[in-house]
């Protein structure tokens, strides 16, 4: 339970620092995505910067999953659909204006029309599930 709570924690301090960035602002993905402000791609790359340094220090430390394997981050083979995929989740994040974190900050700050890019992750990951299990090369 107290680990639980402890990713409870996190995610509501995550959404807290992405609500304050502005990560759940449609004008500033907008503009993002226009090229007129990149103050998010500047966020996104701090990220990535640390979620680098972080795995480089667990790595150092030795550092297991809660199963005792160690960590590793496994390469995923490029499948001829991985491109036209891509380009839905693009075209979807530009249109919603969220990505899957930022839109549960969104609807944490009270913009709930959010909950229809929740619906429509749901109804996605579904339908690509459905399709995975017909043709498993996708």
């Amino acid at each position: 339970m107290s680990k639980k709570l402890g990713f409870l924690g996190f995610g509501l301090i995550f959404g807290f620092a992405l609500s304050r960035v502005g990560a759940s602002d449609f004008n500033l993905i907008y503009f993002m995505f226009t090229g007129v402000d990149l103050t998010l791609v500047g966020v996104i790359g701090t990220a990535i910067v640390i979620g680098a340094l972080g795995m480089f220090v667990l790595r150092l430390r030795g550092a297991k999953t809660a199963g005792g394997q160690p960590i590793t981050v496994k390469r995923k083979d490029l499948k001829r659909w991985s491109l036209l995929g891509a380009l839905i989740f693009g075209l979807g994040w530009g249109l919603a204006g969220a990505c899957p974190g930022t839109v549960l900050a969104q609807i944490g700050e009270g913009k709930w029309l959010g909950g229809f890019t929740v619906l429509g992750m749901i109804v996605g990951t579904y339908v690509y599930a459905h399709l995975k299990s017909a043709n498993p090369d996708i």
